[in-house]
């Protein structure tokens, strides 16, 4: 199936999706759209155990299309943030693991898709900031909100408030990302993280994401409590009982996601 702004290529467990809409892969509302029905198409694939989302030429996605401002009303603004934010969500949410390889330009609603993303890795050329601002506005795809949790509220609030741009070492520094490496080798790296996660159990891959979110969100007795329970929901898995005998066996578990 094909998807407008996007490339869909699968190698064996993974699949990588670019943004691919020159010149800088604005986002816009058609890539909203085919971003969403490829994650619609991608959790039913069973084959497809993680997802990694880079983008086309030098860009990873240089913001949203400011174009598509110049008519808005600010009901329509808002209806907008809250469609972005609801997408964003489920792919914070999203029961496959997401990897985003920031390869370049990353701003605005561009970084607000990489932070929804579970793991970042970036190239060390890559730009990354919030510059809404300069332009009058505030982010409105949960930059405001993600930031401050991803790399703290004094260092999220300087850079959203001077709309200043870091490099993908300073993003790394500082928290933003898990990884930083040359251009040239990102992609390549982050198809070896997703195909290492994808060597997991699904069940416990998904159940493991559930748990950290929830924590995070919900705070740590909430968060502990709700782990114990998915504890007991894997333990009744054939997976585990494959993952257990594999490791008293000195064997590779061959795990069947059941």
């Amino acid at each position: 199936m094909s998807y407008p702004n996007l490339t869909l290529v699968t190698e064996e467990t993974i699949a990588v999706l670019t943004i691919n809409y020159p010149p800088a892969n604005a986002l816009n509302q058609v890539t909203l759209t085919s971003l969403a029905q490829a994650l619609d198409d991608l959790e039913q694939d069973d084959q497809v155990k993680t997802i990694v989302i880079t983008g086309e030429g030098r860009f990873f996605i240089a913001g949203a299309d400011i174009k598509e401002f110049t008519e808005l009303t600010g009901q329509n603004a808002q209806q907008i943030a809250k469609r972005g934010q609801q997408l964003f969500l489920r792919m914070e949410t999203f029961s496959k693991p997401i990897i985003a390889a920031i390869n370049g330009a990353c701003l605005g609603g561009g970084l607000e898709l990489a932070m929804a993303c579970h793991i970042r890795y970036v190239a060390k050329e890559a730009k990354l900031g919030l510059p809404e601002l300069n332009l009058g506005l505030i982010p409105g795809y949960g930059g405001t909100q993600r930031l401050p949790r991803l790399i703290g509220r004094g260092k999220a609030t300087q850079l959203i408030l001077t709309s200043d741009m870091i490099d993908g070492e300073e993003a790394h520094a500082i928290g933003l990302a898990e990884a930083v490496y040359p251009a040239e080798q990102l992609l390549e790296e982050s198809k070896k993280l997703a195909h290492k996660i994808s060597e997991k159990g699904a069940i416990s891959v998904k159940y493991a994401l559930e748990a950290i979110h929830y924590g995070v969100e919900q705070g740590l007795t909430a968060g502990t409590k709700r782990e114990a329970e998915l504890f007991g929901q894997v333990f009744a898995t054939e997976d585990m009982k494959e993952g257990v005998h594999a490791f008293l066996e000195k064997r590779k578990p061959q795990f069947s996601n059941r």
